[in-house]
């Protein structure tokens, strides 16, 4: 069983600033973490690979693809400060004398 102050160890640790009330409840509800942990041990793992998921996870997103945007001029009337047919953006570096 974890001890109050095995929780405010840990806490301290963790940068964590638990209330009163929070430091109360938290040795028996890590108590029973530490448990299922125990009995999960107990499990024969012999023969199963290593995984970071429980289930296959794919890459669901589109294909990377460059597109020209249609109408140039409605996007650069958008442009708080334009130039020509530029952005103009604050500058970054200073000059390089």
């Amino acid at each position: 069983m974890i001890d109050l102050e095995q929780v405010r160890k840990v806490a301290h640790l963790a940068r964590l600033d638990l209330t009163p009330d929070e430091e109360a409840i938290l040795p028996q509800q890590l108590s029973g973490i530490l448990d299922y942990v125990e009995q999960l041990s107990e499990l024969d793992t012999d023969g199963v690979e290593p995984t970071t998921r429980a289930i296959d996870v794919s890459n669901i997103f589109r294909e990377d693809t460059q597109k020209t945007f249609g109408d140039r001029e409605s996007l650069l009337e958008n442009a708080p400060e334009r130039e020509a047919d530029f952005f103009r953006v604050p500058q970054i570096m200073g000059d390089s004398e």
